[in-house]
């Protein structure tokens, strides 16, 4: 058992305009938290896991080719591995925790996925 501090908690992204910290990394998952604010963009590209985010705190909308829903705290969003998705219209800053099956970037691209 482990308690992983500072997941799901604002970090203020500084010069970077977002920011992604991974807390906890196993061969089948990694955990981290993603911090956009408030008027921020959302620069991601596809990756090559799955994904869930939950919103711990702030206001958006997320966009995928198929979707768009608006998201606040409590919301939990699965994006399959390879599918494009952004937040836009960043309302209040956005904290995400964000979960990868199996861990970020342990994919090979070459699958046909892009990495993030």
């Amino acid at each position: 058992m482990e308690i992983i501090k500072g997941a799901g908690v604002w970090t203020h992204p500084g010069e970077a305009g977002n920011d992604w910290v991974e807390q906890l990394r196993t061969a089948d998952l990694s955990v981290g938290t993603y911090c956009i604010p408030a008027g921020g963009l959302d620069t991601q590209s596809p990756h090559t896991e799955d994904e869930i985010y939950v919103v711990t705190a702030g206001r958006a909308r997320i966009e995928t080719p198929g979707r768009t829903a608006e998201v606040g705290p409590g919301s939990v969003i699965f994006v399959p591995a390879g599918e494009e998705h952004r937040f836009t219209e960043v309302a209040e800053d956005l904290v995400l925790l964000v979960m990868f099956g199996p861990a970020y970037g342990s994919r090979s691209p070459s699958r046909g996925r892009e990495n993030a």
